[in-house]
């Protein structure tokens, strides 16, 4: 598998970890100008935005140290168009991280902050 394939297969194993937790997936590999989102997700009145990472071993440290600060904000800047798109802005909203490390997934809720 290449990388893109890697992390399309990641990206399924997260929707279905989310998906047996009670979340409705809204969106997969949400592209705008603003930049991605992998997963967004509904649960409880809750839009959740999910940035996922894998890393096959932590050699190269943990999947969600990936999750940089210029990361958050390009996440955070697509998440504001796609609710201002689906006129959702009046919804609470979360940023969440699954990291995946090998065959263990770990789903880090509320991972960080709107970066405006």
């Amino acid at each position: 598998m290449n990388k893109r394939e890697k992390g399309q297969a990641g990206e399924v194993r997260a929707a279905v970890c989310l998906e047996e937790k009670g979340y409705r997936i809204l969106e997969r590999n949400y592209r705008c100008g603003h930049g991605e989102v992998d997963l967004i997700a509904s649960k409880d009145g809750w839009i959740v935005f999910v940035e996922v990472k894998y890393r096959k071993t932590d050699s190269m440290g943990l999947p969600q140290e990936a999750v940089n600060r210029r990361k958050q904000q390009r996440i955070s800047r697509a998440a504001l168009f796609y609710l201002t798109e689906h006129s959702l802005a009046e919804n609470r909203i979360r940023f969440d991280v699954i990291a995946i490390l090998g065959e263990k997934i770990t789903h880090l809720e509320d991972a960080f902050e709107y970066q405006g």
